[in-house]
């Protein structure tokens, strides 16, 4: 085709002949990853047989190069392929042929996917998808296995194999739903052996698998067989009416933004707590056009209540979701949280009788039993995930189900997979073998972490500490630009994830910047609202928000400025507390707060009264909300002690006046740093370890407090000022 309107055509010439032949796999492969109508995130995968020189032998051998198990397609590289020996994958065959246990899900058909690494060639370590034999056993040089919308609403019709006859006419064969695995990479062979006019098999309820001995052309082809299909099923979907009458038409209306931003942020807390009994999940928010269209239509609870169909689809969404049957017209807040509860229950049990009544001797225990993707009309639909990333990819296939089901339904009826077939994959011992080999999760996985000042210093610094160890962050500053910043930095360095999907503010990766003023309650509720957009929810709040104001050479400061120094450094924490409270009861999962005090709290001393005093009050709050917030809640504080670099409360005008205080030489043309310097000596020469402090060491304090490690510890101060023996507890 010239004209592609439902894929874009992307190939470049010149950008191809510049790559060596896995250069140019790796190219097809991201150029078919990049576009979501194509294959979803991770979906797919793609081979190319190329001639390589045998590191033992010296001779010219054919080697198989397939995206490895894992991985995604836009954004794979050399590391995420896999290379085998073409003939000795091929030999794999007269083995399997002489197991008497072989057959579709049988013992020998799995075992054949430990004999994949037997066929390594180069010690390549990545690990080999189970579609490996797919790409092997079939004849084209060049392949490529996709999980477009429009070919799966195909493979997920009730009369699919007579559509795609009717379709592709003698251009695409069938297979019926098989397993991934030996057997459908024989069943493949045959079909390519009996009809070698052939170039693509549909896949039924999967996908569709396509081939040619020139990467180009494969390309091309696979672009041309979704395009055909798209055009067939959008025509069908016109004649039908449209959008007017898509999913039987609409049933209700969509909330307004703002309407169903508030009605969001008042559920997402509270349901976070409830779907993670076992384990903590953060959350996805879709609300688009499209996915409204689904939820507020006729038909959208006996589809939901179907089910996926793509196997790629149900592992992440489960067997259904939870659809909640809610009048955004008619019904209040309160109705809808008592819908879903009873959903939610009502879903548990469901999913305990498809594991008891579908498992085998040999299945793994039943696991989580809470829906990841909950459908509600007139609001959306929330994904959940163990990470913003995969949250978003459930978003993402989900969007992709919905998109099969209008497919399906606009030219035929839509099937999904039984429930038995789905059991088999969801419960298959390769795929729990493929989870336990996961890396272990990091200490703060799961977790959202609030950081109040962590547009500079020693929120920075935190802020920058917790994402290392795998929570997500939250950075607030009363300058939006400075958090925002911060969010940047950390976004930048570990990506935003796989996952595409998310609507607003909840399209984002593991951090974003917000801006707060926390003498302000409803500047901190407007806060703590985005981030259960965001997030669903979250865990923990760091307040290292703080302000010190120099007092004149009398050693005063106005009266004005003593109201905003308790405003900030004590009133603020205190509202960020009661604030986040209401949150963290609705949600009902432990959290953590720790606030800033400083060392000055228990050191009298001149030149600043307004600051010592505040933090003697901070200190009391710690102790006073420790209290008020048990058991959900621990509240714990950091004592720093003259934090010079890197702290925003240190400028230039303070530092010159502190040197000058203490009569440490320096010049009016001295570089800042210099001067930072020398300060910062100063007040280490005055502690026990003689070593400046630095925002780290205060962030290596909050890092511990928010952890598990310090479980037991609640209403105390951690002191990190090096030791200033006159701060000693008395």
């Amino acid at each position: 085709m010239s004209n592609y309107k439902h894929v874009n055509y992307l190939w470049d010439d010149a950008k191809a002949a510049s790559l060596d032949p896995v250069g140019r796999l790796i190219y097809r492969s991201n150029l078919l990853g990049s576009d979501q109508r194509i294959t979803n995130t991770g979906g797919g995968n793609t081979s190319a047989k190329i001639m390589e020189t045998d590191p033992l032998t010296g001779e010219s051998v054919e080697v198989l190069w397939v995206k490895g198990s894992g991985g995604d397609l836009r954004t794979s590289t050399r590391e995420n392929f896999s290379s085998l020996y073409q003939e000795k994958l091929i030999g794999l065959q007269k083995i399997y042929d002489a197991r008497e246990d072989k057959g579709l899900k049988s013992q020998a058909e799995d075992d054949m996917v430990g004999m994949f690494s037997h066929a390594t060639f180069n010690l390549n370590p990545r690990a080999s998808s189970i579609d490996t034999t797919l790409h092997s056993f079939l004849p084209g040089k060049h392949v490529d296995h996709m999980h477009p919308n429009a070919i799966i609403a195909i493979a997920a019709s009730e009369n699919r194999e007579k559509l795609t006859k009717e379709i592709f006419g003698g251009e695409m064969a069938y297979v019926p739903w098989m397993r991934p695995g030996f057997e459908l990479g024989l069943a493949m062979e045959k079909i390519a052996q009996e009809q070698p006019d052939v170039k693509a098999i549909m896949m039924g309820q999967h996908g569709f698998i396509s081939w040619d001995d020139d990467e180009k052309i494969c390309y091309a082809h696979t672009l041309d067989f979704i395009e055909t299909a798209a055009n067939y099923i959008e025509a069908k979907y016109a004649a039908k009416g449209g959008d007017a009458t898509a999913f039987g038409g609409q049933k209700y209306t969509t909330l307004d933004q703002e309407t169903r931003d508030a009605t969001f942020a008042a559920i997402l807390p509270w349901l976070r707590g409830r779907v993670s009994a076992q384990k903590r999940f953060v959350g996805t928010v879709q609300d688009d056009e499209k996915i409204l269209r689904f939820v507020n239509s006729h038909d959208a609870a006996r589809l939901a209540e179907l089910g996926t169909s793509c196997p790629d689809h149900f592992l992440r969404t489960k067997i259904k979701p939870l659809y909640v049957d809610w009048n955004p017209q008619t019904e209040d807040v309160e109705t809808l949280r008592n819908k879903i509860a009873t959903g939610l229950e009502g879903y548990r049990e469901d999913y305990a009788e498809y594991y008891s009544f579908c498992k085998h001797d040999n299945s793994p225990a039943q696991r989580d039993p809470n829906p990841t993707v909950v459908l509600i009309p007139g609001l959306g639909m929330i994904a959940w995930g163990k990470d913003k990333s995969e949250s978003r990819v459930t978003a993402e296939f989900y969007n992709c189900a919905v998109e099969v089901m209008r497919g399906a339904e606009a030219i035929d009826t839509y099937v999904s997979l039984p429930q038995q077939e789905a059991f088999d994959i969801e419960y298959w011992l390769l795929e729990e073998a493929k989870l336990k080999r996961m890396p272990a999760e990091k200490e703060l996985a799961r977790q959202v972490i609030i950081v109040i000042g962590a547009g500079s210093g020693i929120g920075k610094e935190t802020a920058h500490r917790l994402v290392r160890e795998g929570a997500h962050i939250v950075c607030v500053d009363l300058n939006e630009i400075a958090a925002q910043a911060t969010a940047k930095e950390i976004t930048d360095k570990y990506g935003v994830g796989i996952g595409v999907a998310g609507t607003g503010i909840s399209n984002c990766g593991p951090a974003i910047g917000l801006a707060a003023n926390i003498t302000n309650r409803e500047s901190i509720r407007k806060m703590l609202d985005q981030v259960a957009l965001a997030y669903g929810g979250f865990d923990s709040i760091c307040v290292t928000a703080g302000i010190f104001v120099p007092s004149d050479t009398t050693g005063h400061i106005p009266d004005d400025k003593w109201a905003l120094t308790f405003g900030i450094n004590v009133s603020g924490s205190y509202f960020v507390a009661d604030e986040a409270a209401k949150t963290w009861k609705d949600q009902g999962l432990r959290g953590n707060l720790v606030l800033t005090t400083s060392a000055n709290a228990a050191v009298a001393k001149k030149g600043s009264l307004a600051y010592d005093t505040s933090k003697a009050a901070a200190n009391h709050l710690v102790r006073e909300l420790a209290i008020e917030l048990s058991p959900l809640v621990r509240v714990n504080g950091v004592a720093p002690a003259t934090v010079v670099q890197g702290s925003a409360m240190f400028p230039r005008d303070r530092v010159i006046g502190s040197l000058a205080k203490y009569d440490i030489p320096y010049s009016d043309d001295e570089e800042t740093d210099s001067l930072v310097t020398k300060l910062a000596q100063f007040y280490a020469d005055r502690t026990l370890t003689k070593a400046p402090i630095t925002p780290a060491d205060q962030a290596e304090a909050y890092f511990l407090l928010v952890t598990q490690r310090l479980s037991k510890t609640t209403g105390q101060i951690v002191t990190v000022d090096g030791g200033l023996h006159e701060a000693f507890l008395r």
